[in-house]
C-alpha cells in the first residue's frame, strides 16, 4: 500500500520533522511504502490519486492551521483530490490537546467532510515529545487499513 504525509512546517528538524519521520518509518516496517512532501498553497495534488492513504498534518501558528496547509486546502485541487479518499490528520501544538480538540482540529476536519477520515491526532503538551505517541498514530491507522496479502 502506498501512503504520503502531507505537512507544512516552518523550520527542518523540529518536533514536526521527528514525529513524521517517526510515523513514516511505522508505517514502513509494516509493509507501506511511504513518501512525504511539504504542502505548496497553489500546487496540483493530482498525484495524490496513486495513494491509498493521505496523512495530512500541520503545526499550529498564530493559533491557526499552518499557513501554507491552509493556502493548499483553499487554493488547490487537494481537496477536490482528497474526496473519497482515506486520510489521517493531525496537529501540533504547544498547548494542551484539550484545548487544541476544541481550537485547532476542527480548523482541519471540517474542510474533510467529503473523505473518509480514519484516524486523528493531537500532539501537545503531553504528546509531542513522547516518542511512542506517533508509533501509536501509526498503529490506530493500520488498523483501518485493509489488509493486503503480499
Amino acid at each position: 500500500m502506498k501512503a504520503i504525509i502531507l505537512y507544512d512546517a516552518l523550520s527542518t528538524g523540529g518536533s514536526t520533522d521527528r514525529i513524521i519521520d517517526s510515523i513514516g518509518e511505522h508505517l514502513v516496517k509494516n509493509g507501506f511504502y511511504v513518501e512525504k512532501a511539504k504542502t505548496p498553497p497553489r500546487a496540483d495534488y493530482g498525484f495524490l490519486e496513486e495513494f491509498d492513504l493521505v496523512l495530512l498534518g500541520s503545526p499550529i501558528y498564530n493559533l491557526q492551521l499552518s499557513p501554507n496547509l491552509s493556502g493548499a486546502l483553499n487554493q488547490s485541487n487537494l481537496l477536490k483530490t482528497l474526496a473519497g479518499k482515506k486520510v489521517a490528520t493531525f496537529i501540533i501544538c504547544g498547548g494542551p490537546e484539550f484545548s487544541a480538540a476544541l481550537l485547532y482540529m476542527p480548523q482541519l476536519k471540517l474542510r474533510l467532510l467529503r473523505s473518509e477520515v480514519i484516524a486523528e491526532k493531537i500532539f501537545g503538551l503531553a504528546e509531542k515529545n513522547n516518542p511512542q505517541s506517533p508509533i501509536d498514530f501509526a498503529n490506530e491507522i493500520l488498523s483501518k487499513m485493509p489488509v493486503v496479502a503480499p
